[in-house]
């Protein structure tokens, strides 16, 4: 193992002592030890110390400039605008117009893709291939050759395959890169006969597959935010735009210039008075987490107890509100939505606004204001976030807020949405065939860790499994490329690290990445992964603005760090496909040839030379009116599901899920089968589960300083953006904490330790913490430091989706 002997050196000699001031040539911290540089490579103390003073390698010396996107699995995607000196980057940039002016397009980069330069010149730098000689998760490894890393990765793949199967191979879902060929492993694992794949995300799943049930997959797009600047009453449930779409024009154009445009009403309904309330914003209306869809139920009871429900577009264009328009099999037996909400089916509960009330926190009085505003108040916009969705009812509060909409005839008119997220306008870009995979089979990707511990026992009844009835082995080979969601990003970090940490399970795990998080601790072979930045890369993206961003290498590769794609063509030749891999293509040949497909497609876009000149291509679109087309000729512009129109009832979300195998509180109270209308379900773990021994609910959100994890282990933005638990002053008075203690927030599953904000911009009752923070315990039992949320997340996925539930969850709150 390398240099026990280099552990005590100084932070300040081993800044001096490694390539080029923090390129990363080593890091120590939290036990684990990264790929150091041989001491020939390190620079005289010289210029180290003028690289420490200046944050450049030669004062004076000749600037380049290279443009390059930043690809995170954010909506930005922003363009990032790189100013080099001998090799080196000085500082970046980002794109501005040429004016400013606030109608400009501008993509410009956020406060994190600004701080590129202190992540790629990082001490935490990935520098050389690595294995692991500790046990799994100790984060204990040491430097190998380029040559033994393929050779056991390859070696260990072929093994399983012959030995189980390609079933038993997978590529976790990771949200690390996103670019037009960021599936280079995909395309080696089909070559090798295919691999276990997985379906849904991590942010999207319940939404994702709720929405094709009402809309089917022709209607299921919302309106632009533009559009909502003809509307006179703009609903927004569980977003922020201004905290999770911080780049130039995914917030600009997303929210900034709607509030500033719009003479709208804007209601934030949210159980935080989150950033993007500030401004025009009519109204903060706090609401208990996990409760819109009972809010909504609340609502719809008061439009039709006064006859303020628009009965011609729901009689015309929707199936399933009433008995006139249910399907005759399912007619007379109280299975309507409005059976529902006037207590006449299903739990036989009246949704009230008075039992509304005692649910969402929100007043009898003042939920029948807002349905008295819904119903004479048009245009209406209905927009929903992806907050709300991620609970274990979240299929149906997304499917309920759908649905507002609906009742008033709001849809598929100027000014309108149809109540899911906004519509955003990208140039098409085409991207690297993965081929096809001949294995056919698929699981959730939030149930990877089951599919590892007990993969067999998992089916298409229980666990979702789709092109099989069951699976036939478990996961025991994973290739982790750019994630870090085998424990920070998925639930229960400690049950993860209990599964993950026995190799006798999953039997092998390579991890591709540019610094140790938590997840490459599992690892038994490390890689060393090139930003996008550092090659030639091309992303689409935008909003009402549509762009596209071209990029080349802002340096020479440093140390011994690669592309995936060479990665792959190693493993490829190695295999014995490398010429079936590349097909005799470079990544750049394959990025240029992928484009002039685009070009073929749409001649507005530029050559590719002019492309990769400009850098920065901007094209603006008209804004998008949701299911216009529908609203205008509903026979001619029919929906792709059963019945051609919006289904409030689903006949084939029932017969779908006939002999599924729930748990308790997966469905309505006394129901055997999941509910085919939009309903209220009580969470697992919520507003009316708490628990003596955990009072109080606990909800994450997005945060500023990260996105997901990603940068967040980066002292600068974490010194900015604290990792802090939100609490009203009622609850944390009762408890003694006062601004900026350090508490401990514990539940069944974990116990975080982070700072206390007092504030009462977070409904009592309810604890706030961001998502994404880096795990930082001990192992098993242990206090995690960190404040990463997913310590206290439950791995048990919502019914429907199968999906990531890590909004719901309950706790209790200490002072350290």
């Amino acid at each position: 193992m390398l240099g026990s002997q280099n552990s005590a050196l100084s932070r300040r000699t081993f800044v001096k002592g490694s390539a080029l001031a923090g390129l990363g040539a080593a890091a120590f911290g939290s036990g684990m030890l990264f790929g150091c540089s041989p001491e020939s490579e390190a620079p005289k103390e010289e210029a180290a110390d003028d690289v420490l003073k200046t944050g450049a390698t030669t004062v004076g010396a000749e600037e380049t400039i290279t443009w390059g996107h930043c690809a995170i699995n954010c909506p930005g995607r922003c363009s990032l605008k790189f100013h080099v000196q001998d090799d080196e980057v000085v500082w970046v940039d980002t794109y501005t117009s040429s004016d400013a002016g606030f109608d400009d397009p501008q993509p410009r980069a956020c406060l994190r893709g600004r701080s590129y330069r202190r992540w790629m010149n990082s001490p935490d730098r990935i520098n050389y291939p690595m294995k692991r000689v500790g046990k799994r998760g100790e984060g204990k490894y040491e430097q190998i050759s380029w040559d033994e890393a393929i050779e056991t990765a390859t070696t260990k793949l072929q093994e399983v395959i012959d030995k189980y199967g390609n079933e038993a191979v997978y590529v976790p879902y990771a949200t690390g890169v996103s670019a037009t060929t960021s599936r280079p492993f995909n395309r080696l694992l089909n070559l090798m006969g295919g691999y276990l794949n997985f379906y849904n995300s991590y942010s999207t799943a319940q939404i994702s597959c709720i929405t094709p049930y009402m809309y089917g997959s022709k209607g299921n797009g919302g309106s632009s935010f533009s559009a909502a600047e003809d509307a006179k009453l703009v609903l927004i449930f569980g977003s922020s735009p201004t905290e999770t779409r911080q780049g130039g024009l995914t917030t600009h154009y997303d929210w900034v210039h709607l509030r500033e445009r719009t003479g709208a009403k804007i209601y934030m309904i949210d159980y935080r008075m989150n950033d993007s309330v500030m401004g025009h914003s009519e109204q903060w209306l706090p609401i208990n987490p996990g409760t819109d869809a009972a809010l909504v139920a609340g609502i719809a009871h008061e439009l039709i107890a006064n006859n303020q429900v628009d009965l011609d577009f729901l009689h015309t264009y929707c199936v399933g509100y009433d008995e006139e328009t249910m399907p005759e099999a399912y007619q007379g037996k109280n299975m309507s939505y409005r059976a529902y909400i006037m207590g006449e089916g299903y739990d036989m509960v009246e949704k009230t606004p008075e039992w509304a009330a005692v649910i969402t926190g929100i007043s009898a009085d003042r939920i029948r204001s807002l349905a008295e505003e819904i119903a004479t108040t048009s245009p209406l916009y209905v927009n929903q976030g992806w907050g709300p969705q991620r609970r274990s009812n979240g299929e149906w509060t997304a499917w309920s807020i759908m649905a507002l909409p609906c009742l008033v005839g709001q849809i598929g008119l100027p000014g309108t949405s149809n109540g899911t997220r906004e519509a955003r306008n990208s140039p098409s870009l085409a991207s690297m065939s993965a081929g096809e995979n001949p294995i056919k089979t698929s699981i959730p990707c939030f149930l990877f860790t089951d599919a590892i511990d007990h993969g067999t026992e998992m089916t298409s009844k229980n666990a979702g499994v789709k092109g099989a009835d069951a699976l036939s082995v478990n996961i025991k080979y994973m290739i982790n490329y750019a994630g870090n969601c085998l424990t920070n990003q998925h639930s229960d970090i400690n049950k993860a690290h209990e599964i993950l940490a026995d190799d006798s399970k999953c039997e092998f795990i390579l991890g591709i990445d540019t610094v140790m998080c938590d997840s490459m601790n599992y690892s038994d072979i490390v890689l060393p992964d090139l930003f996008r930045f550092e090659q030639t890369s091309q992303i689409a993206t935008g909003s009402d603005w549509g762009y596209v961003i071209t990029g080349t290498a802002c340096t020479t590769p440093k140390f011994e760090r690669k592309t995936a794609y060479e990665m792959a063509s190693l493993m490829a030749e190695k295999l014995g496909v490398q010429d079936e891999f590349t097909e005799g293509k470079t990544e750049e040949d394959r990025i240029k040839e992928q484009y002039e497909e685009s070009r073929e497609k749409d001649d507005e876009l530029p050559t590719w030379d002019e492309m990769v000149e400009r850098g920065v291509y901007t094209r603006a679109y008209d804004p998008v009116v949701s299911m216009k087309k529908f609203r205008d000729d509903p026979a001619g512009n029919a929906l792709d599901t059963p019945s051609g129109k919006i289904e409030i009832f689903s006949e084939k979300l029932l017969q779908f899920t006939e002999g599924w195998e729930l748990a308790e509180g997966d469905t309505l109270p006394g129901m055997e089968t999941l509910p085919p209308i939009p309903a209220y379900i009580p969470e697992w773990y919520g507003v009316e589960t708490t628990t003596d021994e955990f009072p109080l609910v606990l909800a994450g959100f997005h945060y500023r300083g990260r996105i997901h994890s990603s940068w967040g282990f980066l002292p600068e933005l974490k010194e900015v953006n604290p990792q802090e638990a939100w609490i009203n002053p009622v609850d944390a008075e009762g408890r003694g904490i006062k601004q900026g203690d350090t508490i401990h927030v514990k539940n069944e599953f974990g116990e975080i330790e982070l700072l206390a904000k007092v504030t009462p911009r977070v409904v009592p009752g309810t604890v706030a913490v961001s998502q994404g923070a880096w795990y930082d315990g001990d192992g098993l039992g242990s206090v995690d430091k960190g404040g990463s949320i997913n310590t206290l997340t439950t791995q048990r996925p919502s019914p429907l989706s199968k999906g990531n539930p890590q909004h719901t969850n309950i706790c209790e709150v200490t002072k350290a």
